[in-house]
């Protein structure tokens, strides 16, 4: 009689390892660790799960839905933006600009958590330290409360909304041959009917990416700075 070689014996689950309890802080790490590794469109509930080894159900303890998801993900981000510009030397408004741009840089490296941060809105620790930066700066340039209050929010949505944007191109593949065409259109436009984009002329063009966004947050701060509320809206 043939012998038939022994099948191996299942093995208890009591000797696999427990897997880690699940908390906020482990889903947004892995949230952060699958975003890097494959994309923000891939960072979903079912997708988390799977890398938790868990059920979608469970994760629903802790965060909502995806935007949520997204913006602790972005708070989780926010604690690698250097704030050390709110207390070092220098005009405040230059240390607000330079800290502003830091966020900016942040969301140029992840495109798609730019467009997210358009809608999602961290609430988190590291979110709330940004908040406290720019208000502290705002405070020490004089900046009345309630003008302080609004312009926060005024240029926090600034600084995403140009790194929306920014991603918005990065990701199209006509881009470029779009811009190409805008900056003819300005160039080429009729004196006649056109006279001041005639008279700016390359102008319009000057500066690099660089100066003219440190120049559009400098414009920013200053009209936070010089603009009073409405009513009492300030009160």
């Amino acid at each position: 009689m043939t012998a038939h070689p022994r099948s191996t014996p299942p093995r208890s689950r009591r000797d696999r390892p427990a897997k880690p309890a699940l908390s906020l802080d482990g889903i947004v790490g892995s949230a952060v660790r699958v975003m890097r590794e494959e994309g923000l469109q891939r960072v979903t509930m079912r997708r988390l799960a799977q890398e938790l080894d868990t059920g979608p159900a469970s994760l629903y303890v802790y965060v909502a839905n995806t935007a949520e998801l997204h913006a602790a993900i972005l708070d989780e981000l926010l604690g690698t933006v250097d704030l050390g510009p709110a207390a070092g030397p220098g005009p405040w408004e230059d240390r607000l600009a330079a800290l502003l741009t830091r966020y900016t840089v942040l969301l140029f490296e992840h495109p798609g958590l730019a467009q997210s941060a358009l809608v999602a809105r961290p609430a988190g620790p590291h979110y709330l330290a940004l908040v406290e930066a720019v208000l502290a700066l705002l405070a020490e340039g004089g900046v009345p409360d309630g003008q302080a209050a609004w312009g926060v929010d005024l240029l926090l949505q600034v600084a995403t909304a140009t790194a929306a944007e920014h991603s918005a191109r990065e990701g199209d593949a006509g881009a470029e041959r779009d811009a190409r065409a805008h900056v003819a259109a300005l160039r080429g436009a009729d004196p006649a009917a056109h006279p001041r984009i005639a008279a700016l002329g390359e102008r319009l063009f000057s500066g690099t990416p660089e100066q003219r966004l440190g120049w559009l947050f400098r414009a920013a701060i200053a009209g936070v700075a010089g603009t009073g509320l409405p009513g009492a809206a300030g009160c």
